[in-house]
């Protein structure tokens, strides 16, 4: 039996106002209501669950619930009635209907369904004054509810991988839209074509690659170090095996193309060639390996600052550190828009840098531009620009 299991089974977590369950679950544990009154997050992600009680809302502290990579068809619609519930992730389940009873309207931040089977999201959606991030990618859908145009909190929005034709155009009249993906739907698959043909990449094979350490693992892949054996030399290079399956931006392959595509910038990782003949049929890319004396200017943002980055408490920039910084993106930014390409995740976690050099990475959630459709195609990189002036402001807060 999991230890976390048999402590709360022999009473031994009371007060306990977060908790995590993950050791096959097939039903809810009847000892966790010996926590209704003070659990404010539980994790029962990686078990078998199908269902949750109907007097859930027992639990009425409970902000953050985590249901992903479990069996659910429905999302459960008491969860609706949960009176503080903000965030809710039920990532990787089969989940094919959410009831509109199931939408805590009053109080939802944070809506993670990525990886599901949707084919569409309910209406009461639109009632959630207090969205601020929607994560939908991986599903089945062709539109949004009208009534979403009323969420005026929503910043972050994933809808990459489903079945779209054409984006709602009143995403462009929400007035804190920041950070939109959309690549691997019907619409944006032809413009990402289009774009691949202009740009022929060097195909290196597999062979000629020495993997070394771990540089980093993220959502999309895997980052090693290598030597690249090539024209009687060897170079040492950045290798990321991409995964085959989806992340909460989107599809790999299509942050493998927004790469190529993106090209050689000061301001970008850039890219060397993709990966040829692996044994086990992965894409890759080989990049050019990044100064170690980089660092990241911020980490991500978290359950308490949802869409904000958390700096390090100590961190403090001068005005040239600023100015060196936004500037770097900027051009990194230029060149994107340049290239058909919005970034679609510009965040400080994504940027690294020290008094010499800033690059921006991560195109997990970059989106190919309709460049043929001038309207659109500002419309979107508008979005961008209102990344940057978030970023802007974070940093100059951060001046003596």
């Amino acid at each position: 039996m999991d230890s976390t299991l048999a402590q709360l089974q022999a009473g031994k977590l009371q007060g306990s106002t977060e908790l995590t369950l993950s050791c096959g679950l097939t039903t809810f544990p009847t000892a966790l209501y010996d926590l209704a009154d003070t659990l404010e997050i539980l994790d029962l992600s990686g078990n078998a669950l199908s269902s949750l009680p109907d007097d859930l809302d027992r639990f009425t502290k409970l902000r953050i619930l985590f249901c992903s990579s479990n069996q659910f068809t429905t999302m459960p619609a008491v969860l609706g009635k949960c009176p503080s519930l903000s965030m809710i992730g039920f990532k990787a389940n089969q989940i094919t209907h959410i009831p509109e009873e199931a939408i805590p309207t009053k109080n939802l931040q944070w809506f993670i369904v990525t990886d599901n089977a949707l084919t569409e999201v309910p209406a009461a959606l639109g009632q959630c004054r207090k969205l601020q991030k929607l994560m939908l990618a991986g599903n089945q859908l062709t539109t949004l509810p009208a009534s979403m145009a009323n969420c005026e909190a929503l910043e972050l929005l994933r809808i990459s991988a489903n079945q779209f034709n054409e984006l709602p155009q009143w995403l462009f009249n929400l007035p804190k839209l920041t950070w939109l993906a959309y690549a691997g739907n019907p619409f944006s698959t032809a413009i990402e074509a289009a774009h691949m043909q202009q740009h022929k990449v060097l195909e290196i094979d597999w062979s000629a690659l020495t993997l070394g350490k771990v540089l980093g693992q993220g959502a999309s892949g895997t980052s090693y170090q290598a030597d690249w054996h090539h024209d009687g030399t060897v170079e040492a290079v950045a290798v990321k095996l991409f995964k085959s399956g989806l992340t909460s931006d989107g599809l790999p392959v299509c942050e493998m193309h927004a790469n190529v595509i993106a090209g050689e910038h000061q301001n970008l990782v850039g890219v060397k060639g993709v990966i040829a003949n692996h044994p086990e049929g992965l894409q890759g890319l080989v990049m050019p390996l990044l100064n170690p004396d980089l660092t990241i200017l911020a980490n991500p943002p978290s359950f308490e600052t949802c869409s904000r980055d958390v700096y390090p408490a100590d961190t403090k920039l001068t005005a040239d550190q600023v100015k060196h910084i936004t500037n770097g993106v900027a051009s990194a930014m230029l060149h994107l828009h340049a290239q058909g390409l919005v970034h679609g995740d510009l965040y400080a976690h994504n940027i690294l840098w020290n008094d010499e050099q800033v690059v921006l990475s991560d195109l997990g959630g970059a989106s190919f531009l309709p460049i043929q459709d001038k309207a659109m195609t500002a419309a979107l990189e508008k979005l961008d620009v209102r990344a940057y002036h978030v970023l802007v402001e974070e940093l100059t807060h951060l001046m003596p």
